[in-house]
């Protein structure tokens, strides 16, 4: 992240895509995730709520 929030969707989208594309692959089938690190997913996951928290605060302050 850049510290400075656009309002613009098509870049918070464009952001929140190249956060997500970093999560592994995962069979949504199979109950079993090996080799997957959680800690790793959960701090992308927390990056990209941290972008959308971001940008609806940046709207907020108009």
């Amino acid at each position: 992240m850049n510290g400075v929030m656009s309002t613009d969707p098509e870049q918070i989208r464009t952001e929140i895509d190249a956060v997500l594309a970093q999560l592994p692959s995962v069979d949504p089938d199979s109950a079993e995730a090996t080799g997957v690190d959680i800690d790793a997913v959960g701090r992308q996951l927390e990056e990209a709520h941290q972008i959308l928290v971001n940008a609806l605060e940046s709207v907020e302050k108009g």
